[in-house]
């Protein structure tokens, strides 16, 4: 592995990242119902910054081999939509949308995971526990959803001044 292209990757991270801070879980995330295995708040960006580490790894490993370009392409396909469901769930508190690009991004991580392992057992390795992670992310998702019909989650975004989602 290129130390160089894991950098180079690792960055790639840095927006979706971000999006926890720009919209982070606040008022009306705390209002509504979720499921007893919710994890604790505090272990969000633990896990978080260990998958970043992984996945930048993991793609800087497989881009060092022939063959790799759909993986990577299917990579930055997965950071796309991992960018683009805190914003989508936390920001415009739209779950149910939220689930939708959350199922795209579970379909994209468990092809990329694939695609690393027609080039690299190692780079498909270091993506699994991504795709464990975003397994349960999406259980959790699903989870909120059921247990937030529109009008208790439409109460707890009228508490918070939201949008309705």
């Amino acid at each position: 592995m290129d130390i160089g292209s894991f950098f180079i990757f690792l960055a790639a991270c840095v927006p979706s990242a971000a999006t926890g801070a720009l919209f982070p879980p606040g008022a009306w995330y705390r209002r509504l119902r979720k499921p007893r295995w919710t994890p604790p708040d505090r272990v969000f960006p633990v896990v978080w910054t260990t998958l970043y580490l992984l996945m930048a790894a993991a793609a800087a490993r497989a881009s060092g081999f022939r063959g790799a370009e759909t993986g990577l392409a299917l990579w930055a396909l997965q950071m796309t939509f991992n960018t683009l469901w805190t914003p989508v769930f936390f920001g415009l508190h739209r779950m149910a949308l939220a689930l939708g690009v959350l199922a795209v991004l579970w379909v994209a991580v468990a092809a990329t995971t694939l695609a690393f392992f027609q080039v690299d057992r190692w780079a498909a390795g270091m993506f699994l526990p991504y795709f464990a992670w975003v397994s349960f992310s999406l259980a959790l998702n699903v989870a909120v959803v059921r247990l937030n019909p529109g009008p208790h989650r439409q109460a707890a975004e009228a508490d918070c001044g939201a949008p309705n989602g």
